[in-house]
């Protein structure tokens, strides 16, 4: 490699560098850029190692020539390296709001080993001011290397905090007022921060944002909870890196997710997401909208997540084994299928461990619809013998085959080691049938439902759970191993009582 990674990225202050160190005459920081006057000039001296090794290399300069009242403005500029010409008078483009990349082919033989030394000049005739926002440079087999980790690092302090001022809306007279602390991050894990955001609260307030490149500032509007609609606008107070601290920050909560998204026919898993959006209001957080820098963008609903509970067995009165449509087929997401030969079926469910039960599913079959449980009643015991009912129902049907239905507990069930769903009626079959029977505990923290999409591709399926930490959450076991601990804790309390017996029996002999 000829050299390392080389940028001066001024949107920051005080700028980024890498392999870079940067004088400049005539110029100042102006936010999110650098603003030279005529006559102004940036020299950045960097390293190289060994030139042999670049044929070429690619400079890109990203800048702007700021409007001069009415005009276009003009700030013709010079860019040299070594002081040999690459560009001379070269005017960039005015006027317009996006700065311009500006790219540029350096010819190896005019690198050298050690300080190489590249200068950029604004015409002493620039009747207004040239916005220089970046420069990078790489060997051209690397091209955008040194973008990409300009970019990573500007996104790893992604926690920001910013002082915030709302208006009533087309309001001439009104004036600006200060507003609560906006405390936000939003990462997926791909270093790129946001361009625009857009949040809802359960009250119904809400709001939608858009930042300077360099995050320094934001414009945006918001609704209150009442209908009444502000401008909103915020500039940085604070900015950091993430840390496990980070929760610590915010009477609001930190939301991490473990996400995956939904293409080719199924599920796959993607980066951890997490979310704060913390703007004063007391209401949670319902719905956040982005787009980052790139152009990707995304939406997340929020609602409480409802954790599955472990089931280790099943026994059935009946089961059609000779065509293998048993009752453990209700145990797995397949689409097969369990079937009695009978009108009525029970069907008793070992837990792996107590659980206290908030809601149920019950996923139809294939095919006969008249093999559709009608009524029904789900019991829960302690030890499999004595049972309590926990809900029932009567005339319930099904839309489709493999529909899923969810049915909810009307109240707080204790936690039972054994449930039993008691079927008393079908559709008027000689036979009872279900594809799938799941149990769920109380909701466990919030999950979301979206979608996700990658600039210049289609949307796709977007959803996440949470995340458990260690200190909200025991470590998980699968169900196999949480049932074979549990047998062994109750081997070894047999072993204990029969070895007490024994020392009973020998001290009284």
């Amino acid at each position: 490699m000829g050299f390392d990674v080389t940028y001066a990225d001024f949107s920051a202050s005080p700028a980024r560098l890498a392999n870079a160190v940067v004088e400049r005459k005539r110029a100042r920081a102006a936010g999110s850029h650098l603003a030279l006057d005529a006559g102004g000039s940036v020299r950045l001296d960097f390293e190289v190692e060994d030139p042999d090794d670049v044929p070429q290399a690619t400079l890109t300069v990203t800048a702007l020539v700021s409007r001069l009242g009415g005009s276009l403005g003009y700030a013709p500029m010079d860019v040299l390296l070594q002081g040999e010409p690459l560009a001379a008078d070269l005017t960039v483009p005015g006027g317009g709001d996006l700065p311009q990349d500006n790219v540029f082919a350096v010819p190896g033989h005019l690198l050298k080993p050690g300080t190489n030394t590249l200068e950029i000049r604004v015409s002493d005739k620039a009747r207004s001011m040239l916005w220089l926002y970046r420069v990078t440079l790489d060997p051209v087999r690397e091209r955008g290397r040194s973008e990409r980790a300009r970019t990573a690092e500007a996104a790893r302090d992604a926690v920001f905090s910013y002082r915030t001022e709302r208006r009533p809306a087309h309001s001439a007279t009104a004036s600006w007022q200060a507003a609560p602390r906006l405390l936000l991050h939003l990462d997926r894990g791909e270093h790129s921060l946001p361009g625009q955001l857009g949040w809802r609260t359960a009250d119904g307030a809400e709001s939608a944002i858009s930042f300077q490149s360099n995050m320094s500032d934001f414009h945006g509007c918001h609704r209150a909870a009442d209908g009444t609609a502000y401008e909103y606008r915020g500039r940085l107070l604070d900015r950091r890196p993430y840390s496990e601290d980070t929760r610590n920050l915010s009477a609001s909560p930190l939301h991490r997710f473990r996400t995956e998204e939904g293409w080719g026919g199924g599920w796959h898993a993607s980066h951890e997401l997490r979310i704060l959006v913390d703007d004063g209001a007391a209401a949670p957080l319902e719905r956040v909208t982005w787009r980052d820098q790139r152009g990707n963008s995304g939406v997340a609903v929020l609602h409480a997540a409802v954790t599955e509970v472990a089931v280790t067995g099943v026994e059935a009165s009946d089961e059609f084994r000779a065509n293998q449509e048993v009752a453990a087929h209700l145990l797995d997401d397949r689409r097969t299928k369990w079937l009695a030969g009978d009108t009525t079926a029970r069907l008793d469910f070992t837990l792996a461990r107590p659980a206290a039960v908030a809601s149920y599913s019950l996923t139809s079959a294939n095919d006969f619809p008249d093999r559709d449980p009608r009524d029904w009643t789900l019991y829960g015991s302690d030890d499999g013998r004595a049972w309590t009912p926990l809900d029932s129902r009567a005339g319930e049907s099904f839309g489709g085959r493999f529909e899923t239905r969810d049915f909810f507990l009307r109240a707080t069930a204790p936690a039972y080691r054994h449930l039993r769903l008691d079927i008393s009626r079908n559709g008027g079959a000689d036979e009872i049938q279900l594809a799938r029977v799941a149990f769920a505990g109380a909701p466990a923290g919030q999950a979301f439902t979206g979608y996700y999409q990658r600039h210049g591709e289609g949307p796709i399926g977007y959803r996440g759970t949470p995340v458990q930490t260690p200190s909200s959450s025991a470590p998980s076991v699968s169900p196999r191993i949480a049932s074979e601990l549990e047998t062994a804790v109750a081997s070894l309390a047999e072993t204990a009582q029969s070895l007490a017996a024994l020392a009973a029996h020998l001290r009284k002999h």
